[in-house]
């Protein structure tokens, strides 16, 4: 009986092992998504405006030539 006790036991520190390794993978993973691409920069109200103003113009060609 002890011996069914002891390789039970054995199977289980296999599999807790196993699936370490595989908890350590995923936290690689998920470290190498949360850096991301960096802190966002705010952009000015001007800037904005400047981009709108500038994509409005491009869809008023649009518009024109069709």
């Amino acid at each position: 009986m002890v011996d069914l006790f002891a390789g039970v036991k054995k199977l289980m520190l296999k599999e807790r092992a196993a699936h370490a390794r595989e908890i350590a993978k995923l936290d690689a993973v998920l470290a190498a998504l949360g850096k991301g691409a960096g802190p966002r920069r705010a952009m000015s109200a001007a800037a904005r405006k400047k981009i709108s103003d500038a994509q409005k113009a491009r869809w008023a060609k649009l518009k024109r030539k069709a």
